[in-house]
């Protein structure tokens, strides 16, 4: 197994699985072979490779958050009073097992984390202001910005390949 450091060199058929699984997890592995131009075997060896060593790290349901009650997306910046490794610790426990709290990530510069938050309009975030993230020790400072739309989730990191690839 390759190390995390060191990752293994994809060639264009590994890149050509990864670009049709992020473009749709749920094909099935003869699907996924056709799209690839690979035999079913080959490729659900490859594939399974590709889960081993960590490049495919899962697969899930895009969600309509809309749908589901929660409209609004809230970006978070928050400052935590302390950097020592217990407040780190807490705080990062505490945030990961709030619901509403998609993403979160760990920054450089003026805050120390980013939140990704959905809620159920200004109201909503109200509520999950003061039941749930005021409620996190560690906290210093929090500065709530309400995005208007999203123009663009969950793009590939992968190199452009054509098409016809």
């Amino acid at each position: 197994m390759s190390s995390p450091s060191a990752p293994r060199q994809l060639d264009a058929i590994d890149l050509r699985i990864l670009r049709a699984l992020s473009r749709d997890g749920r094909l099935s592995n003869s699907q996924l072979a056709e799209k690839v131009g690979l035999s079913p075997s080959p490729c659900w060896q490859r594939t399974r490779r590709l889960e081993t060593e960590g490049v495919i790290k899962g697969y899930t349901a895009l969600l309509d958050q809309s749908r589901l009650g929660a409209a609004e997306t809230v970006i978070i910046e928050i400052t935590l009073e302390r950097h020592d490794d217990k407040v780190l610790e807490e705080f990062g426990r505490a945030i990961a097992a709030i619901p509403e709290v998609q993403e979160v990530y760990l920054t450089t510069g003026e805050y120390d984390y980013l939140l990704k938050v959905a809620v159920n309009g200004t109201r909503g975030y109200e509520e999950f202001l003061r039941r749930k993230l005021y409620r996190v020790p560690g906290i210093r400072n929090a500065r709530s910005i309400f995005t208007l739309r999203c123009l663009k989730e969950r793009g590939s990191i992968l190199p452009l390949l054509s098409e016809t690839d």
